[in-house]
């Protein structure tokens, strides 16, 4: 069972949140919080597999709630849940560790597929935000390289594994990078979680910040 925390200031997101949810065996909504200093509490006392976050609310915002909530260590992990004109949150929300983002306009199997692939401990971003969400992130984090490539944790990467990198900081996704490198997806799995090992990165998301900060990668043209 995914135990499910939902975090709305909008009561009838919340309700309709509810009713998805409980209606698919193998999910269960423990709780529901308004703003972020509730959902910070909630988590804490439910410990739910996943958090589906709202950005924009009163007083603690989702991105801040997302922070506290990681900062504990603890089981939940954060889905956000964004929209296109909500850019200007991209960067801050992947230092607060979120370990995924959706569009608040998702099918509903979208956002289902998306709670379960967080709460099995990947990370999830929505297709047509990908490159999108790398711009901007590329665009408030200053250029990596000379400065880090003393990283111990680039140097314990194979030449394979510096180029799994590169392709996961540039948001392609497993059968992306099988086609560009000619290998199978369990291999490229495999590679990928090696990288995220030896890098210390939870899931992609903080790989990907991981590239960016090294200079590794760029937004594509596109």
């Amino acid at each position: 069972m995914t135990t499910v925390l939902v975090v709305d200031d909008q009561p009838l997101q919340r309700y309709g949140f509810r009713m998805l949810l409980d209606s698919v065996p193998g999910t269960e909504v423990v709780g529901e919080a308004a703003h972020g200093t509730e959902a910070v509490r909630k988590a804490a006392e439910l410990r739910p597999d996943v958090v589906l976050m709202d950005v924009r609310m009163p007083g603690m915002d989702g991105i801040e709630a997302t922070r506290r909530i990681v900062a504990t260590g603890g089981r939940s992990r954060v889905l956000v849940l964004t929209t296109f004109d909500l850019d200007e949150y991209v960067h801050a929300a992947l230092r607060a560790g979120a370990s995924g983002f959706l569009l608040k306009d998702a099918r509903p199997e979208e956002i289902l597929a998306g709670i379960r692939a967080v709460a099995a401990g990947d990370a999830v971003i929505a297709p047509a935000l990908t490159r999108r969400l790398l711009r901007e992130f590329a665009r408030l984090v200053p250029v990596g390289g000379d400065g880090y490539e003393g990283d111990p944790r680039l140097g314990a990467l194979t030449d394979r594994e510096r180029e799994i990198l590169v392709a996961i900081g540039r948001g392609w996704t497993n059968s992306e990078i099988a086609a560009r490198f000619v290998l199978s997806e369990s291999t490229v799995k495999t590679h990928v979680g090696r990288v995220l090992a030896k890098i210390g990165a939870r899931d992609r998301i903080q790989a990907v910040i991981f590239a960016y900060d090294h200079g590794l990668a760029r937004p594509q043209a596109g």
